[in-house]
Formats: structure tokens, C-alpha cells, sequence
């Protein structure tokens, strides 16, 4: 495996919109459809100043996209702390336990130190195979619970 990291920017959709149609061909439970109007959404995304303050890495293995996570920054008046969401990692299936995640995570976690961000919350999916990962990523424990709220 050629894995490289690199920044998701607006040039790298079509990349990523070929990882998820591969995702669908392994797995099909994503629950939202590429279709032109996610693909909108997703190229305005990166005009919106209101994703400055995200980061999206994306996995390459021989100019393929074989994994991606995504996070945001949460900055609270709360207590004046800085921190940073993760909103989603993702793997092939048939890359997975090969090191794709903990190779993006680190990415994402040694981007979040330069900003002088210490910690990195997540809801993490309630598959097993998505709960091993989160109990053996180092440094972390599971706290607290979950909770989706939607605004009709």
C-alpha cells in the first residue's frame, strides 16, 4: 500500500464522490444519495467562510481515495476552550485494518495540536467494528452519551 494524506480540497470531489460510489459497491447503508443536489451542497461548501473552520483529510492509495475523515472546530464562551469535532471517518471495507484510520486520525490529531487544540470529541457510530476502533485509539476514553437533536 502508497497511502498518502492529503487536505480534501474543492478540486479532489470528483476523488471523493468516486470513494463513496466504491463505498456503496462494498457497503450500501450510508443513507444519503449522491446526487446533484448533495454534489451542490458539497462544492458550495467550500465558497461558505462557515467551513473555515474545518478540516477534511483524505486517503490516497495509488491515486484512489481509500479513506476520509472530517472535523470542525467548537469554540465556546462556555469555558473559553477551543476544541475540535470529528464528524466522520471512513474506510473502504477493503482497506480497513490496515492502518487507513489511525493514519488519517494522526493527521487530523497532529493538525489540531498545531492549533493549539487539545482534545477531540466524537459520537462514534454503534457498529462493533466502529466501536473497537474508537476504545483503541490512545489517549481516549469513552465519556458521556450521545445525543442527535434535529431542528424541523
Amino acid at each position: 500500500m502508497d497511502l498518502v494524506i492529503e487536505r480534501y480540497t474543492k478540486d479532489k470531489i470528483p476523488d471523493v464522490l468516486d470513494f463513496e460510489r466504491r463505498l456503496r459497491e462494498e457497503e450500501n447503508f450510508w443513507g444519503w444519495e449522491i446526487n446533484d443536489a448533495y454534489i451542490q451542497a458539497v462544492e458550495k461548501s467550500f465558497e461558505d467562510s462557515a467551513f473555515a473552520a474545518s478540516i477534511s483529510l483524505l486517503a490516497y492509495d495509488h491515486q484512489k481515495v481509500v479513506g476520509r475523515i472530517d472535523s470542525t472546530m467548537i469554540a465556546s464562551h462556555f469555558d473559553g476552550s477551543k476544541k475540535a469535532y470529528l464528524d466522520w471517518i471512513c474506510v473502504i471495507k477493503s482497506y480497513r485494518h490496515l492502518g487507513v484510520a489511525q493514519r488519517l486520525l494522526e493527521a487530523l490529531r497532529q493538525m489540531l495540536k498545531d492549533r493549539h487544540i487539545d482534545t477531540l470529541i466524537a459520537l462514534t457510530a454503534s457498529n462493533e467494528e466502529a466501536q473497537r476502533f474508537y476504545k483503541r485509539i490512545p489517549n481516549s476514553e469513552m465519556r458521556d452519551v450521545g445525543i442527535w437533536i434535529d431542528i424541523p
